[in-house]
């Protein structure tokens, strides 16, 4: 995680994950190897599937360009990631954000973290602890959320009901 900068217009000051919007050239980006059946299933619920291959490219090119961390070598390893949840800002917000948040294991992230500036004060934090600290809401609920995926047994994770947030209150399931 990673505190955006106080001149950020939307949310400054907050800890939040690496991440960003998919590029054009994310829809045509090699892979080292493809996404496993369940997390595809998992974004192709609510995008086609040329969008659902592209966020897990975004997802792994965001988190080179924002933390410095790999997901694997020169092209992404989108095998190890997961689906954790999907979170809209309502269409009232001034900025909005239409986002898939995706997970994967930090042993398979590879180089040194450092960050490009966007982020601040880039660290693993433990679970236990960063509740307390200052989170973009939405963030807070997504901690919820892989706190309870964790708990989860391995075997239920890929069918379990996909959780999705309408504003930080409004919690459905896909």
């Amino acid at each position: 995680m990673g505190q955006r900068a106080a001149g950020h217009r939307f949310m400054p000051n907050r800890l939040v994950f690496p991440g960003g919007r998919v590029d054009l050239a994310d829809r045509a980006a090699p892979a080292a190897a493809e996404l496993r059946p369940d997390t595809r299933a998992a974004l192709e619920r609510r995008a086609p599937p040329r969008l659902a291959r592209a966020l897990a490219i975004a997802a792994a090119r965001e988190l080179e360009e924002e933390t410095g961390l790999r997901l694997g070598g020169a092209a992404p390893h989108l095998d190890v990631l997961a689906y954790l949840c999907r979170a809209v800002t309502p269409a009232a917000q001034p900025i909005r954000f239409n986002a898939r948040f995706l997970i994967a294991p930090a042993e398979v992230a590879e180089g040194r973290l450092q960050g490009s500036g966007e982020l601040e004060d880039l660290a693993y934090r433990p679970l236990d602890e960063v509740l307390a600290l200052p989170l973009a809401p939405i963030t807070a609920r997504v901690l919820v959320e892989f706190r309870a995926w964790l708990a989860m047994p391995e075997a239920e994770r890929a069918t379990r009901p996909l959780p999705f947030y309408r504003g930080q209150e409004h919690r459905f399931l896909e």
